[in-house]
């Protein structure tokens, strides 16, 4: 499944940059996230609960930041698995000034196997749209007041 859109955050490109960036406050920020530890230069180890129609169970996965391009770019890659069956996800996050902020631009794809692929591609397709809405207004609302 393609993933893609843009999120204006209403903070100065650096901040924007190292905000996405922060494993203590993307854990607070992703929903269903439990932890999120450095194991690794760039990787992280991440539990997660994921909720979907019907379909609920916990994930252990990585996270990888790769490709950085400091206040640019980067390219993030998730892995997961539990019961309920898998996830592998890699996208790319463009950012760059905007009027009031910084526009950051996603694209990647996403795969899911298991039981919870048998919720269907919609169903997918609308969770993560409402999951990646969820966390940048979660980010917005934790880096003003930090």
């Amino acid at each position: 499944m393609k993933i893609a859109g843009t999120y204006t955050l209403p903070f100065e490109q650096e901040k924007a940059y190292r905000s996405l960036q922060d494993p203590a406050l993307l854990a607070k920020c992703m929903p269903g996230v439990e932890s999120l530890e450095q194991v690794g230069d760039a990787q992280y180890a991440m539990k997660m609960k994921m909720v979907m129609a019907t379909v609920s169970g916990s994930f252990d996965g990585k996270v990888t930041v790769a490709d950085p391009h400091p206040f640019t770019e980067f390219r993030l890659i998730v892995e997961g698995s539990g019961k309920i069956g898998f996830m592998k996800g890699d996208g790319r996050l463009h950012l760059k000034p905007a009027a009031d902020g910084t526009e950051v631009a996603y694209e990647g794809d996403v795969n899911v196997g298991g039981t919870i692929a048998a919720v269907g591609q919609r169903l997918i397709d609308t969770t993560a749209k409402m999951i990646i809405k969820k966390f940048f207004e979660k980010l917005v609302k934790e880096v003003r007041a930090a």
